[in-house]
């Protein structure tokens, strides 16, 4: 790519150990990007709103930079430099949170792909009949950026469960999504929102769960900070479909369900599709390009190569 210039942004809290980096050069290739550059922005969880709002401005000001995903911060950083941006997409004002952020024409845009990339993700885990076929319902553990967008997903679906039930330890981030909800006009009642205040909390509402639900860690444990929203004695219910949102870090959720795998008959999945999906809808969204399956389909398998 010689003679290409500029670079696009990651935004997170330990970027450099994330395979993006050494993904993104290969994706550049394939996708014909003006660009092969990928630069970390980390910030620690916590971070001022002083430190969103410099880095956006850093963003929005360098004429080589295209744009970021963003990933840890998403909700951090629209609630402290939302006023920063020229356009915000539907999701983003709704669910409260920016992960794309894309510098075109002089426009600084955001955008929340993570309702999308669930969907797309969700897809990949569950047929199409697949709550109403079982009857199962789905446990989301984690009321944060990823839960809002799996429960949007999930909520979208043809065949939505009957009962999702969504766990956090903060009783604002449950009300920031009941309001999200209540904006999308979601039906009351579809959604129970549980405060819990230990992981054996969790493990109770774990075992009222009924066989084939969906089972989802979207806390963040496991990735930004080690352990897991569920205790070691925890059991999931039978034939369930049990999805840790993270591919990397200390993954605990991930090894309390692979250690049940045969003897309850679990699907385990982990983050690794949804990595996927996320980066190359942001991507495709900084750099203006449209993406087909079979475009995502080779980053995939060009992914693979370095997992």
């Amino acid at each position: 790519m010689s003679g290409r210039r500029g670079y696009m942004g990651f935004i997170g809290v330990d970027t450099g150990g994330s395979s993006i980096m050494r993904v993104f050069p290969e994706w550049a290739r394939i996708l014909d990007l003006p660009t092969d550059r990928l630069v970390g922005h980390d910030l620690p969880v916590g971070a001022s709103d002083d430190a969103y709002v410099q880095l956006v401005e850093r963003i929005r000001d360098d004429p080589e930079h295209r744009g970021a995903l963003v990933t840890t911060h998403k909700m951090a950083l629209y609630g402290a430099a939302h006023h920063l941006f020229d356009s915000l997409d539907p999701f983003a004002v709704a669910c409260g949170e920016v992960s794309s952020i894309a510098v075109r024409d002089g426009r600084l845009l955001g955008h929340a792909k993570d309702p999308l990339t669930a969907a797309l993700a969700l897809d990949d885990v569950l047929p199409p009949d697949h709550f109403a076929t079982t009857g199962a319902t789905a446990l989301v553990l984690g009321a944060g950026g990823a839960g809002t967008a799996l429960t949007w997903s999930l909520q979208e679906r043809l065949d939505r469960p009957a009962r999702t039930v969504v766990t956090d330890t903060s009783a604002e981030r449950l009300a920031h999504l009941r309001s999200v909800h209540e904006r999308r006009g979601t039906d009351e009642g579809a959604i129970e929102y549980v405060r819990v205040g230990s992981p054996e909390a969790s493990r109770d509402l774990l075992a009222e769960t009924p066989p084939r639900s969906l089972v989802v860690n979207a806390s963040g444990l496991g990735k930004d900070r080690p352990g897991s929203p569920l205790p070691a004695d925890a059991v999931f219910p039978e034939n369930a479909v049990v999805w840790e949102f993270n591919y990397r870090g200390t993954l605990e959720f991930l090894a309390q369900a692979r250690a049940q795998e045969d003897e309850r008959g679990l699907t385990v999945v982990d983050g690794w599709r949804y990595f996927i999906h996320g980066w190359s809808q942001v991507i495709a969204e900084v750099f203006d390009i449209d993406l087909t399956p079979e475009l995502v389909e080779r980053l995939a398998d060009a992914a693979a190569a370095v997992r």
